[in-house]
């Protein structure tokens, strides 16, 4: 063994150790942490969120001006003070006149985009103004002059001659039409309703023989004032003048709608900056020429509620609050969702809200001034949908004006005008009854079109439960061509919201992926863990799990097998009958979150009772009132008997809670379509309970961070 070396032979050797008791480095040493035992209130604290320390210091502010106005008016308080006052009274009662106090709401712009109208007006407003969400710009040619084919569709021979009225459609199409006609004469023998017999033939007999009449212009009391074009022409027009520039017009118009089926219309624009660039150039006219407010100095003023779907898209949002933060210089933004809103126009505090749009319908249960999140559903069909089968219909039945044509402007209009006139759903008004029109083109006499109708009338809003007859073969064209997904920056996954009753839907639509496309699919953002599921459509769980709520009580630990319902309509309108089976008594598919190639189109009655069980969640109370609270809204529900046949559609598909199922309207008469806008007014008045404005401020700062604060859900 060696032993210790001494000091001077370490000194010998050249071994010795010297140290001039400097550190290896100038950089603070810091100790490490102790992993058993320590603290940190790392944002932790209101006070550490710029957010909250804003409010905060504006509460501050205010509080200690109330209280120095509250200590000079009691300072000023003297005696002869008083007396001036006496004498004075009646002057100060005439100026209190002459000068009013400041409405709530007037400096509160609230902005509700849809895919066919805006609206827009002051919190203070009783309603809103109504704007077409459309821009005509200078184009080298028209819509309809692009279209080489008609909208609606028609086939041809192959020769190119037209094909019979019957059969313009395709076979497809038709048999699922005279299937419709046939269950519908079905149901009303069984309800005992009078029918003609060959009502369909006479009229399409009639509608062979009927000719136009034609009126001159000066002896058409309702013409149509067209919009005239200025010299030099403008550069773009906006709103209803843009739908009344003639097709013809001199130079060419172009009409863009820069939302379709309440997504962003990327199939019609070439650039993300023009897309929205044209909603900022209609949002802009609209508060110039319906608001009032022409200088853009005195927006800077004004405070601004922004209306959002349910089931938004994050890149969306965060670019709207960029616009109105930046572009139109707004004091303040906040956002609240669609069906939030219509709860509070109604004042319901919960309710089941069913929004029947133009070109979307939205399903959303809220509860206690909350969206339940598992319970949204977004559905790409609307009461544009219906306009247009109501035309095929027509055509399918020799339409006297057979040249209809829905890509140009005046059809279009025609077209809306017919469905809202002529279109029911009241059973008692299915007869062969008379119907006129009249077509005005600019530049054109007046023609008046005389025609007959009979089930097309029912058969065409029936698209809402069977919404294989509408046209859907181009709604996922140029979808995320120019807008992509928001994705979360450390996984790459989509973080767009999602809901367990669209994922149960889109499931059961999805069709099966191809085995090589698998990996593909599961290697790209927000498409991770989808699998192949079955390509036939499938009775969704949720609605198994209601029908074993109604068998089996919840006490009981074994679920018992659901009752049959007969005549069940399975997804997407397939008449099949079909055996709703319980949740364990099938494997249950793999949810399908982010699929952009899935096109959610399903029965509107299966989707609200989809929604209702996953708000439920198998709780009884909560079902049934749910059940009995559902809410009706948006222009699509405006067709006469819509609310009675909704009704029984769900009553026939859930016997047990047929008695407390009930159909709600709007309360005070107020307009289906303007309940969400009202909503939003209600809510931008709340200036003392609300605490999700966004401030200038803040934005310079954080950004569109800041709604992960602001929200009133979780973003």
């Amino acid at each position: 063994m060696v032993g210790k070396r001494s000091g001077k032979a370490l000194r010998d050797e050249g071994l010795e150790r010297t140290d001039n008791n400097m550190e290896l480095s100038n950089w603070p040493q810091i100790p490490a942490i102790n992993q058993k035992n320590y603290y940190t209130d790392y944002l932790k604290r209101d006070d550490q969120y710029l957010a909250f320390r804003l409010q905060n210091e504006e509460a501050r502010t205010k509080m200690t001006k109330t209280a120095k106005d509250r200590d000079r008016a009691l300072a000023m308080a003297k005696p002869e003070a008083e007396a001036e006052a006496e004498a004075d009274g009646d002057a100060n009662m005439e100026d209190a006149e002459e000068t009013p106090a400041e409405a709530a709401g007037s400096k509160v712009i609230v902005i509700h985009i849809g895919s066919q109208n805006l609206r827009i007006g002051l919190a203070s407003d009783a309603l809103p103004k109504t704007v077409p969400m459309v821009i005509a710009r200078k184009a080298a040619t028209s819509e309809c002059e692009d279209h080489e084919e008609p909208n609606p569709k028609r086939f041809k021979r192959d020769d190119g001659e037209s094909l019979e009225p019957e059969k313009i459609f395709g076979s497809e199409w038709s048999s699922q039409y005279n299937r419709m006609s046939a269950d519908l004469k079905v149901h009303m023998r069984q309800n005992k309703r009078r029918m003609l017999p060959n009502s369909k033939e006479m009229v399409m007999n009639y509608n062979r023989r009927t000719v136009p009449e034609t009126i001159s212009e000066h002896n058409d009391p309702m013409r149509i004032e067209w919009t005239e074009l200025s010299s030099p022409p403008p550069e773009y027009i906006v709103g209803q003048p843009a739908l009344r520039v003639p097709d013809s017009s001199n130079p060419r118009y172009k009409l863009y709608w820069p939302f379709q089926n309440g997504w962003c219309n990327e199939k019609d624009y070439s650039s993300k900056r023009m897309l929205f660039l044209d909603i900022s150039l209609i949002l802009e006219d609209a508060i110039k020429t319906q608001l009032g407010l022409t200088s853009k100095k005195e927006w800077a003023q004004y405070s601004c509620v922004f209306v959002i779907p349910d089931l938004y898209e994050k890149s969306y949002v965060t670019q709207a609050l960029e616009m109105l933060m930046r572009e139109f210089a707004f004091a303040r933004v906040c956002f609240i969702q669609e069906s939030l809103a219509a709860t509070f126009g109604a004042g319901f505090t919960s309710a089941c809200v069913v929004d029947i749009g133009a070109q979307k319908t939205s399903i959303c249960c809220v509860e206690e001034g909350m969206c339940v999140e598992n319970s949204r559903v977004n559905l790409k069909f609307g009461g544009r949908d219906v306009t247009e089968t109501f035309i095929k219909m027509m055509l399918h039945g020799h339409f006297p004006y057979a040249d209809v044509n829905l890509w140009r402007r005046y059809d279009f209009l025609l077209a809306e005008e017919l469905k809202k006139n002529v279109c029911t759903m009241n059973e008692a008004s299915v007869s062969p009854q008379v119907f006129d029109f009249h077509l005005r083109v600019s530049g054109q006499d007046t023609r008046k079109y005389t025609f007959k109708a009979y089930d097309e009338v029912h058969l065409a809003p029936m698209g809402f439960f069977e919404p294989t007859i509408f046209d859907n073969s181009e709604k996922l064209q140029g979808r995320r061509g120019l807008i992509e997904p928001s994705v979360d920056i450390y996984d790459g996954q989509s973080n767009d919201p999602v809901s367990a009753a669209q994922s149960e839907i889109l499931t059961a639509l999805a069709p099966t992926l191809p085995a090589n496309d698998k990996a593909d699919d599961e290697s790209q953002p927000g498409t991770s863990g989808v699998q192949a599921t079955p390509s036939r459509p499938q009775q969704p769980n949720a609605l198994g799990r209601v029908q074993e709520l109604e068998a089996t009580p919840r006490s009981s630990v074994a679920g018992s097998p659901a009752p049959e319902v007969a005549g069940t309509p399975q997804a997407g309108g397939v008449g099949t009958p079909a055996v709703a089976t319980s949740a364990s008594q099938a494997p249950r598919p793999p949810a399908v979150e982010h699929r952009d190639d899935i096109l959610p189109i399903y029965a509107l009655d299966n989707a609200i009772l989809t929604s209702i069980a996953h708000a439920a969640r198998s709780d009884e109370k909560k079902m049934r009132d749910f059940i009995g609270g559902i809410m009706v809204v948006g222009g699509g529900s405006l067709t006469n008997g819509f609310h009675l046949f909704l009704e029984e559609r769900l009553q026939t598909l859930r016997p047990g809670f047929a008695k407390e199922i009930m159909i709600g309207a709007p309360p005070r008469d107020l307009d289906p379509q303007v309940v969400v806008w009202k909503g939003a007014s209600i809510f931008g008045k709340l200036s003392g309970t609300n605490d999700s404005w966004i401030g200038q401020l803040e934005y310079d700062r954080l950004g569109h961070r800041l709604m992960a604060y602001k929200c009133m859900w979780a973003w």
